[in-house]
């Protein structure tokens, strides 16, 4: 009987050892707790700092063309040209009152330059008249578009290829080179360069002479 009852009771702790060994294990995977079909966003890089300021480092100066000279204020774009190249408005001289042979009056200003430098329409127009004289040498007479100036290149050495009478200028484009033809001297080549008012008959070789030297100075159109 005793042996009995101790198999009965061994019988039964086996089946319950059994029984919770055997038991189902539920796992919660890791797809339940993470969307793996959404995208990840990208990290975000930190913005880099700032270098800081190097003492030692002083600001560009501005480059040629920036500034006017001392002494003169910009100019518009549609300004008088200097009508010699590589010439500033600061290297002018005033010689229009400069008195010449025989007592005549200079009525324009000398621009001093190298002989073959190019010379410049100061502003649009045409050329009126291609004319060699015996004083001016080798000449441009330009009208203005209004027919009411005339602006005058005297001394050139050479004309520039292809200048034809009636020709349209532009601002800029070059009339001839400068030399010492006429009656300048061949030490001193230089562009003569005359401002006129015409009269109402618009003849090229007559008009009142108007000084150059303020208005290529100042860049400004004689009105």
């Amino acid at each position: 009987m005793r042996i009995t009852a101790l198999l009965a009771m061994l019988l039964a702790v086996a089946l319950a050892a059994w029984a919770w060994w055997s038991r189902p294990i539920r796992v919660t995977p890791a797809a339940a707790t993470m969307d793996t079909t959404a995208p990840v966003p990208p990290r975000a890089m930190p913005e880099p700092a700032p270098y800081p300021p190097d003492p030692g480092r002083q600001p560009a100066a501005p480059g040629p063309g920036t500034a006017p000279a001392a002494g003169l204020q910009p100019v518009p774009g549609d300004a008088l040209l200097v009508p010699v190249q590589g010439i500033d408005r600061g290297q002018l001289a005033d010689t229009f009152t400069d008195a010449r042979s025989e007592g005549r009056p200079h009525d324009a200003i000398d621009i001093m330059a190298p002989a073959g430098t190019p010379v410049l329409a100061v502003t649009e127009g045409h050329v009126e008249k291609l004319f060699d004289s015996e004083r001016g040498g080798l000449t441009v007479y330009q009208f203005d578009p209004s027919g009411q100036f005339a602006y005058y290149y005297a001394h050139l050495q050479a004309y520039a290829p292809g200048l034809a009478e009636g020709q349209q200028l532009r601002r800029g484009d070059v009339l001839g080179t400068v030399g010492s033809t006429g009656n300048a001297s061949d030490d001193a080549p230089h562009l003569h360069f005359a401002i006129f008012r015409l009269g109402p008959e618009r003849r090229w070789w007559e008009g009142e002479a108007i000084n150059p030297y303020p208005h290529l100075r100042e860049g400004t159109v004689p009105r």
